[in-house]
């Protein structure tokens, strides 16, 4: 049973820097890790960790490396694909030394599980906050299906192709995704599509598939659906997402942070004695 865990636009900044001078983002993702190693017992083996995008606010050398820093402790592998607040070259420098990077074009990469597949897609446009998918992508995401069709499959990009009624975020989503929409559809197995940049944890279908927005690890985009609704965030408890196999692609939303203890609903049941 394959399992994968999904975070989402940590948004490192430099040390002592504040996310658009409002949000600290470095202790949310630490908490983050420190949640997934401390529940691996109950929810575990996982075999792989998945970050969508921005994992930085502005693509510096300085911010990767602080990323690297506050995931080392990770006890699960992990692999990362950008998203708009990300310099594609610097992310390639920066994790140089993980052979699951690509040496040139866009970071797009794949790995095969027992029961699963997954594969990760680049849509960064570089300087736009807008995504896009190259056909140079487009081709890879098709030689790969191909090869699956006896697999489920997770499809990973950062920019989801969906409206989702928050005008600010929804005009900077993936452009011209009619052709990654046929793509998806004609694969005759069960596939699933999740991204980030939404800050906010939505489904919706994407022609014949369901497609996952994962909420991030420090803050959220304001739910607003109003005309003119300002650009705004909120605080509100963020998440990661975990993927499994469990007949089908099922997905659990946990939230990052310790919650105090877990008694039992009925410890009489479990103690010996009867009601």
């Amino acid at each position: 049973m394959t399992r994968i865990i999904q975070i989402s636009d940590p948004h490192i900044v430099p040390k002592g820097e504040l996310a658009y001078g409002q949000v600290e983002t470095s202790a949310p993702l630490k908490s983050c890790v420190e949640t997934i190693n401390r529940i691996l017992p109950n929810i575990g083996p996982i075999d792989m960790v998945i970050v969508t995008g921005d994992l930085t606010d502005f693509g510096t050398t300085e911010e990767y490396q602080r990323f690297r820093d506050i995931m080392e402790p990770l006890e699960i592998p992990y692999r990362v694909i950008p998203g708009n607040h990300d310099n594609v070259n610097v992310m390639r420098t920066s994790f140089s030394d993980q052979k699951w990077m690509p040496k040139s074009g866009p970071i797009n990469w794949s790995v095969e599980f027992s029961d699963l597949a997954l594969i990760a897609l680049d849509t960064n446009v570089a300087d736009q906050d807008y995504g896009n998918l190259s056909d140079r992508s487009l081709s890879y995401l098709q030689d790969i299906l191909a090869n699956l069709s006896k697999k489920s499959v997770i499809v990973a990009i950062h920019h989801p192709p969906i409206l989702t009624g928050m005008k600010t975020m929804d005009k900077h989503n993936l452009r011209d995704s009619d052709k990654l929409k046929a793509i998806l559809s004609e694969f005759p197995g069960e596939l699933k599509l999740v991204c980030g940049h939404m800050h906010r944890n939505i489904t919706a279908f994407f022609g014949s598939v369901i497609c996952q927005i994962s909420p991030a690890t420090s803050h959220s985009v304001t739910m607003d659906f109003r005309e003119g609704a300002p650009h705004s965030l909120i605080r509100e408890p963020c998440a990661f997402l975990l993927h499994e196999m469990r007949g089908g692609i099922m997905t659990h939303t946990i939230p990052i942070g310790q919650f105090g203890d877990t008694p039992l609903f009925y410890p009489h049941l479990h103690n010996g004695s009867k009601e």
